[in-house]
């Protein structure tokens, strides 16, 4: 579960890391009130799950209450595109915050680094927006640092991160108490990310997390909650809140191409032979195991929704899931809706049979069947750039 900007920073708060003061806004006129009390100039920050809100219009500096009124006005309700094209994010909501002198800008972060089975801590004293450029042309740039699972980031190993990163004396000693703290609330929430661009020196020489994004597990929310009830209240992106609605397992991806498959493995296996095809995956939804009928619907449903979709690939293998079923959903799911993207169907196992001569008969002529994985990719491929 990712969180916002303003939730991140109230975690890390709790936890008693520096953070800037600030306060939610759901409207413009909550904005301008956050604003004359916390005293001018202040940051107006979209909130949205995604990068590259700066570049894309979605922070602004106001000095004056009319300043406010306007920067807030323009934000709320805008759509924003990630750096890569994801979204686009709408913004419901605002973090305005006080404004921060900055003198220098660095980079921290605590990472699950799943290879390792530890939390990772990394450091850069070249922090901001383009942090990632900055770490492929300088790998020396970022230090990385695994953490002992029952010690903890100590004293010592957090002081060699920051010597290794050649961060300055001054800001060294607090720069390392982050880290450590750092540490502790991933080890306390649960969190698989916890980065912090840009960490900043002020002009008062305080260490401060002017940013935080934050991602915790899914699986530990029974533990957590206050952080449980925030994962219910949005999901920004409309495909994976219609997914959540209907008990699906749905990742939004950049591509053109819909996967759906029964199980998380043969997702996974299919995104990588979509990719080998040449094409580039929409989505990940696992229709999950023993599907039937109506959950494919909803699947597709789903997937047809966003409209980048250009065609969709069914690879189901039957085991529990019965093939005729699939078949039947994929039936009624292009009567109910008028479905009429390219569809190109792989069926395995139990029923599938059945459930290929069912698709037979029902005679659509956007649908295509293939019996092989990588036939059935390179048919989607080839249909999604027919439809260029």
């Amino acid at each position: 579960m990712d969180l916002l900007e303003y939730q991140g920073k109230e975690l890390l708060a709790r936890h008693g890391l520096p953070v800037p003061e600030g306060s939610h806004a759901a409207t413009v006129e909550e904005a301008v009130a956050a604003s004359d009390e916390l005293g001018y100039p202040v940051a107006v920050k979209a909130q949205v799950l995604i990068g590259g809100r700066g570049k894309a219009g979605g922070i602004k500096i106001a000095s004056d209450s009319s300043e406010a009124h306007e920067h807030a006005g323009d934000i709320i309700g805008m759509d924003i595109v990630g750096p890569h094209g994801e979204g686009p994010f709408k913004v419901n909501e605002l973090w305005v915050e006080a404004g921060s002198e900055i003198e220098a800008e660095y980079y921290a972060s605590v990472i699950l680094d799943r290879s390792a089975k530890k939390l990772m801590v990394m450091l850069s004293r070249m922090g901001g927006m383009d942090v990632e450029a900055i770490a492929e042309s300088d790998p020396d740039a970022l230090v990385k640092q695994h953490v002992d699972p029952l010690r903890g980031l100590d004293p010592d190993t957090a002081n060699s991160v920051v010597e290794k990163a050649g961060i300055p004396a001054e800001s060294g000693d607090q720069v390392a108490a982050i880290l450590i703290k750092l540490v502790e609330v991933a080890q306390a929430e649960d969190a698989t990310l916890i980065e912090i661009n840009p960490l900043i020196v002020n002009s008062d020489g305080e260490v401060v997390a002017l940013d935080s994004k934050t991602t915790v597990d899914d699986n530990a929310l029974f533990r957590h909650p206050e952080l449980k009830e925030l994962s219910d209240s949005h999901v920004d992106d409309p495909q994976e809140a219609m997914a959540k609605e209907r008990g699906l397992t749905y990742v939004k991806l950049d591509g053109d191409i819909g996967v759906l498959g029964n199980g998380a493995g043969l997702c996974m296996s299919t995104l990588d032979v979509v990719a080998q095809a040449g094409g580039s995956p929409a989505n990940f939804l696992d229709a999950g195991g023993g599907s039937k009928a109506q959950s494919i619907i909803d699947a597709l449903e789903v997937i047809t929704s966003d409209p980048k979709v250009k065609a969709i690939l069914f690879n189901i293998f039957g085991g529990i899931t019965r093939c005729d079923e699939v078949a039947k959903g994929i039936i009624e799911a292009t009567e109910q809706t008028g479905l009429d993207l390219p569809l190109v169907v792989r069926l395995d196992g139990t029923n599938s049979d059945q459930g290929m001569a069912l698709l037979d008969e029902a005679g659509f002529s956007h649908l295509h069947h293939e019996s092989t994985m990588l036939g059935a990719a390179r048919r989607v491929v080839e249909m999604a750039r027919s439809g260029d």
